[in-house]
């Protein structure tokens, strides 16, 4: 019997045997040709969504910066209207806003009136915007300190 190195194929079709066996994996169905750049089309309609949020997360960090800086700046301001005016440095409204970021305190607005035993500051700035069309959001903290005993008074038990 002579060896012509043909094998039957499927359905009988004649098929060259070049004498290596070819390890082929499952075949992959034929997709569709008419799908290319599907996922770059989904991806530019989520872009907006992706974008929205970004800007929100940096807006709520923006805002919170904002809270804890007018926190600060009304603390000082406290801190500082409680001192005797020869041991003043600065005006409380100059050291709420010297405690302050620049670009924050810049704006802000320092009120420490004294009354009583004590001192209440409060600020007020104004919170920056990164959404286009958004606020303007202010925000308001405040502090109370007790002023010090006046020297020679009498204390209460």
């Amino acid at each position: 019997m002579r060896d012509t190195g043909r094998v039957s194929g499927p359905r009988g079709a004649a098929v060259r045997d070049t004498g290596t066996a070819r390890a082929r994996g499952p075949r992959r169905p034929r997709g569709r040709r008419d799908d290319h750049g599907q996922v770059s089309i989904e991806f530019l309609g989520f872009l907006p969504v992706l974008l929205i949020v970004a800007l929100a997360a940096i807006q709520l960090g923006l805002a919170a910066y904002a809270v804890q800086q007018a926190g600060t700046g009304a603390r000082a301001a406290a801190r500082t209207a409680t001192l005797d005016e020869a041991d003043r440095k600065a005006s409380p409204e100059a050291a709420g806003k010297a405690a302050m970021s620049d670009w924050i305190g810049a704006e802000a607005t320092v009120n420490a009136p004294e009354g009583g035993g004590e001192v209440r500051a409060t600020v007020t700035v104004e919170i920056p915007s990164v959404i286009p069309g958004a606020g303007p959001w202010h925000a308001t903290r405040s502090a109370t300190m007790a002023l010090p005993a006046e020297p020679g008074g009498t204390t209460t038990p």
